[in-house]
């Protein structure tokens, strides 16, 4: 197997309500920080990694759900894609909707779900 024809596939998240509840200071100090209040956000990045590099880099707002994925797949990565390649996905729920395998086998690429 070429190792140039594999795209791992894969996305990470933050959300303004990971921020630290507690601090430390010097004895007989407070700890003042800010930290946003109520408005908890989610934003989620998804990239294809090559052995050359990052392709198809996408940043959303909020967490990644299987008609955004689609979407990203049809529109970002399947372009990007060549024959031969092999895309490696986990098993999330919202990689395996309806349109996604169809898109990369659509331009000669294959899919490979890792084990659970």
């Amino acid at each position: 197997m070429d190792a140039g024809r594999f795209v791992f596939l894969d996305e990470t998240g933050t959300a303004t309500n990971m921020t630290r509840r507690y601090g430390r200071a010097p004895r007989g100090q407070r700890v003042v920080d800010a930290v946003p209040h109520g408005h908890w956000l989610t934003t989620t990045f998804v990239a294809g990694l090559r052995e050359n590099g990052i392709v198809a880099p996408l940043v959303v707002d909020g967490p990644m759900r299987g008609e955004i994925f689609r979407a990203y797949v049809e529109q970002m990565l399947a372009p990007a894609l060549s024959k031969g390649d092999v895309v490696v996905l986990d098993n999330l729920a919202a990689h395996k909707v309806a349109g996604v395998e169809e898109a990369i086998r659509g331009v000669g690429a294959s899919l490979l779900y890792l084990p659970p």
